[in-house]
């Protein structure tokens, strides 16, 4: 009975019951394994200390990664049956060894090479197998399909630059779990829009899996961080996001975002790629550095400097960059060239506003002494 149901099951037509169901699953997962998890943390020690750079005082369990991985693999095995096998398990590979990489990182400490390895074969592993590369840009600069090559190193670059704009922006409370669930429940949306409907899964499943792991990342009592696991999981399958979107997009012309796939994708992913794009400026140029070279002059420790608390310079981030998504979506239609113009001129405004304002303040209060 069950073999028959499965067989003449369309998940395109339940498509909205599957998301609810991934969700309420990879919740259920999440939120009874996370207290688990903070217990074993603190019973073995394996904590982040404050110092350096960090912006908490004390130390916190950063584990946050073993049960987003949970949550994640239980979902999409479960619900994967009548669904994209062959993806899944590709992705659940690289997921897995990602998750590993990152857990010695996180108890052991792994050196940066190890990491790059390693993001490299998780990527090569889903580009090579199921083709999915990003093939063109839209047109972008006049640039349309890529040789082969081309678009798989290209692809290969997207992969690693996401996966490490989520490792670096993971500096204060709810920022880079906020960010990613702000990218990640967009994405759903235009998966949807296509009837993808793994892809809208496996969204589900991260959404579940990040909803209880924010509510104790901005807890005061038992706080919880991502952890390297956890933000190379978020990185990797955002990056996988954007590159199925772009892909599936630029080979269909008649696709609804056929014509603004890539601007979309910099639109939901504006904060942290002009956060690491900047902070490997800062770096290599302006410090003669290594990239990787910690320090605090990331965007948000600058929010923090000017008297901001986490979750103040969390909200005024996700609300700046939400705005972006807005806009994005209202100009799909325009010359693609016109649309990243717009874009990155929206987005150097919007959030240089906070940074004039603190100087005409600054100046003003200088005047009045």
């Amino acid at each position: 009975m069950v073999k028959e149901l499965l067989e003449n099951f369309i998940p395109q037509d339940h498509i909205g019951w599957l998301f609810l169901l991934a969700i309420f699953i990879s919740f259920f997962v999440s939120s009874t394994s996370y207290p688990a998890i903070i217990n074993v943390a603190k019973s073995k020690n394996l904590m982040a200390f404050s110092g350096g750079r960090s912006s908490h005082s004390g130390s916190v369990p950063n584990l946050g990664g073993i049960g987003i991985f949970l949550s994640i693999a239980v979902t999409i095995t479960t619900i994967g049956a009548v669904l994209d096998t062959k993806i899944l398990l590709l992705i659940l590979g690289g997921l897995t060894l990602l998750f590993f990489l990152g857990l010695k990182d996180d108890i052991l400490i792994l050196s940066p090479r190890k990491k790059f390895t390693g993001q490299l074969l998780a990527a090569l592993l889903l580009i090579l197998f199921t083709d999915t590369r990003i093939v063109s840009l839209s047109g972008i600069f006049d640039i349309n399909i890529m040789p082969y090559w081309v678009s798989v190193v290209f692809t290969l670059f997207v992969y690693i630059l996401i996966i490490n704009a989520f490792n670096l922006i993971d500096g204060i409370d709810g920022l880079a779990g906020t960010l990613a669930l702000m990218a990640i429940v967009s994405f759903s949306y235009v998966f949807y829009k296509y009837k993808d409907i793994s892809m809208v899964v496996l969204a589900a499943s991260v959404i579940g899996a990040l909803i209880p792991f924010l509510y104790l990342n901005f807890s005061k009592r038992n706080k919880m961080f991502l952890g390297d696991t956890g933000s190379m999981i978020l990185g990797f399958v955002i990056a996988l996001f954007s590159v199925r979107f772009i892909n599936r997009s630029e080979l269909s012309p008649d696709a609804i975002y056929h014509n603004a796939s890539p601007i979309l994708v910099l639109a939901f992913l504006f904060f942290p790629l002009l956060d690491t794009l900047r902070i490997f400026f800062i770096r290599l140029v302006i410090h003669k550095k290594s990239p990787f070279a910690a320090d605090r002059n990331h965007l948000h420790h600058r929010f923090l400097i000017l008297g901001f608390s986490h979750r103040q310079t969390t909200a005024i981030i996700v609300i700046t960059n939400s705005i972006l998504i807005v806009i994005t979506f209202l100009i799909r239609n325009w010359e693609i060239n016109w649309q990243l113009a717009t874009l990155l001129i929206s987005g150097t405004i919007l959030y240089s506003l906070y940074f004039v304002f603190n100087w005409i303040r600054g100046e003003s209060k200088m005047n009045m002494s």
